[in-house]
């Protein structure tokens, strides 16, 4: 489903505070469905019910992953409902007493529809219910939520991390010594790794020697918890990053400590991470990228839609993972 500096932090919440507020202030099981884009339901002659405002929690607006989220529910918003839409987006810096806050805010300010991406899976469940309850829209994004919401809309992350380590898998021959650096406890990365771990456990030859270090899916987390590997293990072949933020802090730790002995597949398809990969000095080799626009597009699409009485075929959306490598990066067109 990408960095924790407090300046870069401030930078990019204060440019999306501007842009957003200032214009007016899962189930891995679940059906692979290709979303409608949000262009298509721009159509409001048959609406009964007129999209008033949409309150967005993110996970870490540092990370230019959620920026373009942010960017993506805005201009499905606005299509929507005019200029006149209200957009708030804030970012819970995965906290989960802070998204608490959030969400009660939302609802005390009679937000139409709540665009929600889980800082905990399981422990935002209060907040949620307390959300239904008061008659809110909730949209779940980028990872599934142990709550009952209106719609979950997600990248394939069972898919993302199957190809991600088969790539892994196939350049190693079957055969070697395999670091996943984990990350928060939500759904999207659990699936992720579930399915990483679903290809590796088939090659009695691959040895993993971590799984459990949770980077925070961030550059200084990649960085953090792979310094310790590289101390810890002299031998490492291939690296799974749950996301690409993490991924490109596991590259620094390489680069810090002279190790190019490894290669790293991550998560995203962010431009940095694209970037990596087409450079012939980064040990980066792969991501399996994902759609963060077009995610909460359709979940704000899906939103209105339910706002005007029609539910969706299926409440769990999931958007295809595309691998690319340094055989295909050149025609990739990232985000």
């Amino acid at each position: 489903m990408d960095v924790k500096k407090i300046a870069l932090s401030t930078t990019l919440f204060s440019i999306i505070s501007a842009t957003l507020l200032g214009c007016t202030t899962v189930s891995p099981n679940a059906d692979l469905t290709t979303p409608t884009e949000a262009k298509n339901v721009s159509d409001t002659s048959t609406q009964t019910t007129k999209l008033r405002s949409v309150g967005v929690t993110l996970g870490d607006l540092s990370n230019p992953f959620f920026v373009v989220m942010a960017k993506g529910a805005e201009k499905a918003a606005k299509k929507i409902g005019g200029d006149d839409v209200r957009v708030t987006v804030v970012s819970s810096g995965y906290d989960l007493n802070q998204q608490f806050n959030q969400i009660e805010n939302f609802v005390a300010a009679n937000i139409d529809i709540i665009i929600l991406n889980a800082a905990d899976s399981k422990g935002i469940r209060p907040a949620v219910e307390q959300a239904r309850k008061a008659g809110k829209i909730v949209i779940a994004v980028d990872t599934g939520v142990d709550a009952e919401v209106d719609a979950t809309v997600t990248t394939n992350n069972l898919q993302a991390g199957e190809i991600s380590c088969q790539y892994i898998v196939d350049r190693l021959q079957g055969k070697g010594n395999v670091v996943i650096v984990n990350g928060p406890p939500v759904t999207s990365v659990i699936q992720r790794v579930d399915g990483c771990l679903k290809v590796l456990t088939k090659y009695p030859d691959i040895k993993i020697l971590s799984k459990d270090q949770n980077a925070e899916g961030s550059r200084d987390g990649g960085l953090r918890v792979m310094s310790d590997l590289l101390v810890t293990f002299p031998k490492i072949d291939a690296v799974f990053a749950i996301n690409d933020p993490s991924g490109v802090g596991v590259d620094l730790a390489a680069n810090q400590a002279k190790r190019r002995d490894f290669f790293i597949v991550g998560v995203d398809g962010a431009p940095e991470a694209i970037e990596a990969i087409a450079s012939q000095d980064s040990l980066y080799a792969a991501t399996a990228t994902q759609n963060p626009r077009g995610m909460t597009e359709t979940a704000v699409q899906i939103g209105n839609e339910i706002l005007n009485g029609k539910k969706p075929p299926s409440p769990n959306i999931l958007i295809p993972a595309k691998l690319i490598t340094k055989e295909n990066v050149s025609t990739s067109t990232g985000w």
